[in-house]
């Protein structure tokens, strides 16, 4: 089942996505998820982000691959940092490019959907704490982040955490294929096999730090291939049972 959050007008819903038609929810679709009778087109309606996370909890260093890049060790436990709500944007909209950075990167991920409230939970009942799983771009100012030698300024800018397309709720987190293209070309291929700290590990270990609601992200790191973008690029990021997350890349104006 795909699940998206959308504007119809002046109004912001939640539907189930069946190829070119929503069929609305009731509410929100974390506690419960009721059909209703109303229907809209894709194409008539514009997708947001699929949930309005309190905080976007991301991983460092949590793929083989991107730690060998980078030339890290594999670190001893989930390397966690926070993202803010307000650098949310959904798909086809914009990503502002700092006047303060010169490099700003792409970082494909798959982000996972929490559906209730989880403090403390055990590996094996993690998994029932998860709505779905829909495609993350962690967007880095790689030359702040090197210059500040901690993360937070350089991932935390408007616009910097792509979410979308949609939630997919019927996805296996430990076998699925991530891509990112930029302006068409491929950038960054992987399995999510190749976690160091797969979906279920992530959530025990972050839920005895922070209680995660629902809504709230985790974003579980990026392989290998990261790189820079520039004004007047577009980013995808695809895993195939999500969808396509596009966005653009624009130049400050302010």
């Amino acid at each position: 089942m795909k699940i998206v959050r959308f504007a119809a007008g002046d109004k912001v819903r939640y539907g189930i996505l069946d190829g070119e038609l929503i069929q609305g929810i009731e509410n929100k679709p974390y506690r419960y998820l009721k059909p209703c009778d109303q229907y809209y087109r894709l194409g008539e309606v514009k997708l947001l982000s699929p949930c309005t996370p309190s905080k976007i909890v991301a991983l460092g260093l949590n793929y083989h691959s991107h730690a060998k890049e980078v030339g890290a060790r594999p670190p001893n436990a989930p390397l966690i940092f926070i993202k803010p709500s307000t650098s949310v944007i959904g798909p086809e909209e914009n990503i502002v490019y700092p006047t303060s950075s010169h490099r700003v990167d792409y970082e494909g991920e798959l982000g996972v959907v929490i559906k209730k409230p989880v403090w403390k939970v055990s590996v094996k009942e993690a998994p029932n704490y998860v709505l779905g799983y829909t495609c993350f771009n962690d967007v880095t100012a790689r030359d702040l982040q090197y210059d500040d030698r901690q993360w937070t300024r350089a991932k935390s800018f408007d616009t910097f955490a792509a979410i979308g397309p949609c939630i997919e709720t019927e996805l296996d987190p430990a076998n699925v294929v991530l891509e990112t293209y930029l302006n068409g070309e491929l950038k960054q291929q992987a399995n999510t096999s190749d976690l160091i700290y797969p979906v279920p590990e992530l959530i025990n270990f972050i839920s005895h730090v922070m209680t995660l609601l629902p809504g709230d992200i985790i974003a579980t790191g990026t392989p290998s291939g990261i790189g820079p973008m520039y004004p007047g690029d577009t980013v995808e990021i695809k895993i195939a049972p999500v969808g396509t997350l596009r966005n653009y890349v624009v130049s400050n104006q302010v």
